[in-house]
């Protein structure tokens, strides 16, 4: 049987096992039964725990019914009260604040639109808790419990304040300037003294948010909404996005509850201490807060829970109040870093990191070329589809010369092919593949020419490939964006779709990427045609040319949830690429080439190098270590037989 044969069965086998990967780890009657006893233990662990918070809100209910009675407390009549909703707002940004807990209860941004057109609601009241406490002598204070009243307002600032029984009050200032996303909170006490202990300089923090469905595409949103933070010192990072997850902290400078475009960010003047950060993520197919109301067009969906308790600095004097940003806004990575700049301590932020561009190489590739070439064409007011054509021929153009010498490389190496066939004639035989290697690559020395030439300028084109990558998913700029059949290229294009869903395909099918798939089938074809022989076994090359066709195959299953500006660019990047190889392709003279190469082979005749170096040097010497271990075995076989 030949190796061919072998390669064949060697596939048929790998798809066998994938195949009954799958059917071994479907689960099993008794699997089942088993995790049906695992959901109901669960259930009954939080029925337990359900009771338990209902008897501690009991608790807590007679307490509190006991300090609305106490005459004495210096809260007394703080407890009760009617809810009343202010409103501050600029052309951006409007932010709504209510007099129970002086808390903002809802956001919404003016200049983008949810799926039903209006403008976007980042939360509401039913999604968002926040409140600060603060611990007495006597009696603690739970802002979200209290009643403030309002002692001033203008067009861009609102104050409420929560007065005590003789003991002073406590102001909470919100500040909204025109054109910007930070609201400014400060929260003085004044004349509270004797409330609190002498020795206090700490207060809590306690902010729980459930993190909207805003977007197409469950899952794909589901990956880029996290619980975002920066220890101080440190570069911002982000609690797992894909399992529910606890973290502790000593310093925290900020925290951002981030959508795949959006984020609110909580911002202090000093940094928060014992910080305690949790995530717990929610499947679509069993989303129990889902909120439904007769109103909603599209009914209103959570893709996480987020939930943060941490200290504080709080001066009980009030000689200097505790000062707080939060930014409400989109991830748009210049409004970011505008932001950042705009610090309470005047440090660097480093918000504009909200925006994922990659692992390091990859972001200052992103940073300073990608975002400067986008923004310059989105001035243009051009379609976002035709900007994404522009940025990738651009792209291209600024790669051409490393293609180009990625092409070279392989069109010299396909010039000697007359050189590469001899060589195969006078090693048939399988057993001699180490001596025809060793031979074929003492050749390529001999005509000047590198096999590891082309490697390179591919390796240096790879950044700005996987640039792209996180740039296009990311870009707001795309979000609702229509071209041609997509009517947003932030997300995917299921212009083919059916009801249930396909394994690893889902409940639709992307024709952007499908259209990227056949042209990187159409890419992969005339590449191959192209490749020179290297002297490798048949057998080996036509792995290697199923795996290439293999290739588009898995993209189709992994990139059919991205979106569609994604695929669109990797559609059109490898049409270019045809283009370009077929313009070099008739640009090169291939006759001409081999006789160049023959003029190097009469130099390096005349004054042969001294010793080879760098890759090539590397190469000979694994092949003479391969060869040393094959006649070792070969030496061991005989003595054996013997």
């Amino acid at each position: 049987m030949n190796t061919r044969k072998y390669s064949i069965i060697g596939w048929i086998l790998i798809f066998a096992i994938t195949i009954g990967f799958f059917l071994l780890n479907k689960p099993s009657a008794e699997k089942l039964a088993a995790q049906k006893a695992a959901i109901a233990a669960q259930d009954s662990i939080r029925r337990a725990e359900t009771e338990k918070a209902a008897a501690e809100a009991m608790k807590a209910q007679e307490r509190y019914m006991q300090e609305l009675n106490d005459t004495t407390s210096a809260l007394y009549g703080t407890a009760t009260g009617s809810e009343a909703i202010y409103t501050l707002r600029n052309n951006l940004l409007s932010v709504d604040i209510s007099s129970k807990g002086a808390a903002i209860v809802s956001a919404t941004l003016f200049k983008y639109k949810d799926r039903d057109g209006n403008p976007m609601l980042l939360f509401d009241e039913d999604d968002r808790n926040f409140a600060f406490l603060i611990d007495g002598k006597n009696e603690n204070i739970v802002t979200s419990d209290r009643y403030f009243s309002v002692v001033g307002q203008n067009d861009s600032t609102l104050t409420l304040r929560l007065n005590t029984n003789g003991a002073g009050y406590l102001d909470f200032t919100y500040t909204l300037p025109s054109e910007s996303y930070i609201v400014s909170l400060d929260v003085k006490a004044v004349g509270m003294q004797n409330f609190f202990p002498s020795q206090m300089s700490t207060m809590g923090v306690r902010w729980n948010q459930r993190m909207r469905h805003q977007e197409k595409g469950y899952m794909f949103e589901q990956r880029f909404t996290y619980l975002s933070y920066r220890e101080s010192g440190k570069d911002p990072n982000h609690i797992n996005e894909n399992k529910s997850r606890a973290a502790d902290f000593e310093s925290v400078d900020w925290l951002a509850y981030k959508n795949q475009f959006f984020s609110t960010v909580l911002i202090g003047a000093t940094p928060f201490t014992t910080a305690h950060l949790t995530s717990s993520v929610l499947m679509e197919n069993n989303n129990s807060s889902a909120k439904f109301t007769e109103t909603d067009t599209i009914p209103t969906f959570y893709m996480k829970n987020l939930g943060a308790t941490m200290n504080t600095s709080f001066d009980p004097s009030g000689t200097n109040p505790s000062k707080f940003q939060f930014y409400i806004g989109p991830n748009h990575f210049r409004t970011l870093k505008a932001c950042s700049k705009q610090s309470l301590d005047g440090s660097n932020l480093q918000l504009d990191k909200l925006v994922y561009m990659g692992l390091p190489i990859v972001r200052l590739i992103n940073r300073y070329v990608i975002v400067y070439l986008f923004d310059f064409l989105a001035s243009f007011g051009w379609n976002m589809g035709i900007v994404l054509l522009v940025l990738t021929l651009i792209v291209k153009l600024l790669v051409l010369p490393f293609t180009r010498k990625q092409y070279m490389s392989s069109a010299k190496m396909r010039a000697l092919k007359p050189h590469i066939d001899e060589i195969s004639a006078k090693y048939p035989n399988p057993e001699d593949a180490m001596q025809k290697q060793q031979e074929t690559m003492q050749m390529y020395s001999k005509y000047g020419v590198s096999p590891m030439g082309g490697c390179l300028p591919a390796l240096i084109q790879m950044p700005i490939w996987m640039a792209l990558f996180f740039f296009v998913p990311n870009a707001i700029e795309l979000r609702q964006q229509h071209f041609l059949w997509a009517n947003d290229l932030s997300a995917y294009d299921d212009v083919i779709s059916w009801s249930g869903n396909i394994p690893l395909l889902g409940n639709h099918l992307s024709l952007f990427c499908l259209l990227f798939c056949v042209t990187n089938i159409l890419n992969t074809v005339f590449t191959m045609k192209m490749q020179p022989s290297t002297g490798q076994d048949k057998s080996q090359q036509n792995m290697m040319k199923w795996m290439m066709y293999l290739m588009p195959v898995v993209f189709l299953f992994t990139l059919n949830g991205y979106s569609s500006g994604l695929n669109y660019y990797y559609c059109i990047s490898a049409v270019m690429s045809i283009l370009i190889m077929v313009i070099m392709k008739r640009m090169t003279n291939e006759k001409k080439l081999l006789d160049e190469l023959e003029t190097n082979y009469k130099k390096n005749q005349a004054n042969p190098p001294k010793k080879t170096s760098g890759m090539m040097a590397r190469l000979e010497a694994m092949q003479k270590e391969q060869e040393r271990i094959q006649r070792e075995q070969q030496e061991r076989a005989q003595r054996g037989k013997r």
